[in-house]
């Protein structure tokens, strides 16, 4: 049975959650939360100590969210060849195209933060970012044998961006100018593209 306190965290996040989306940490006031959130402050202080508090766990909770699947199939990638592997992860990358209302703010809120980042923001990434960036530099491992670390983290780095910017401007791209396709058809297609050019860069980087 659920107990109403634990009710009350999870109204207080999701009200947190759409806000952070909508407005960015700082346009989201305390006061917005409790009044979306149908509670007193008192509430909020008790579950999160106060706002960084609340955000942090929404920026966890959305950071989880976006990553959780690379990292649940990390055995299943290491068993595969490092083409395969890298064709799911860019696959699983561009999920987020294809989801709605969560995975949306989730990623609306991460949109705040490149434009204007918060201490709460760059010490979860600190704490929380390893296994994911594990993850990514290992792969990159398998294409650049010989290569040292700086060179397999931004290489690391460089493949997430292939990524990034259009998960992070899907709703700009679909529009027009560009009016980029959102079906899962197109979302494959894309997949596969940049896995190949990926592949075909990676290759001449190694010779």
């Amino acid at each position: 049975m659920t107990r109403p306190s634990e009710v009350t965290r999870e109204r207080i996040m999701k009200a947190a959650e759409r806000l952070f989306a909508e407005r960015g940490y700082d346009g989201t006031s305390v006061r917005a939360i409790v009044a979306r959130a149908r509670v007193n402050q008192a509430a909020i202080n008790y579950h999160f100590e106060g706002k960084d508090g609340l955000y942090r766990e929404v920026l966890r909770a959305a950071f989880q969210g976006l990553t959780e699947h690379q990292l649940a199939h990390a055995a299943e990638a290491r068993a595969m060849s490092r083409e395969e592997a890298l064709a799911a992860f860019i696959r699983r990358q561009l999920r987020p195209l294809l989801a709605r209302d969560e995975a949306s703010r989730h990623i609306r809120i991460f949109n705040w933060e490149s434009v204007r980042p918060t201490p709460v923001f760059r010490k979860l990434l600190s704490e929380e970012a390893a296994p994911f960036m594990g993850l990514a530099t290992d792969l990159m491992r398998r294409f650049l044998p010989d290569a040292d670390h700086r060179t397999l983290t931004v290489a690391a780095i460089w493949l997430l961006g292939q990524c990034s910017v259009f998960v992070r401007n899907r709703e700009q791209l679909a529009g027009p100018p560009v009016q980029l396709s959102l079906e899962e058809a197109a979302v494959e297609w894309l997949a596969q593209t940049i896995s190949r050019w990926t592949i075909l860069g990676l290759g001449r980087a190694a010779g």
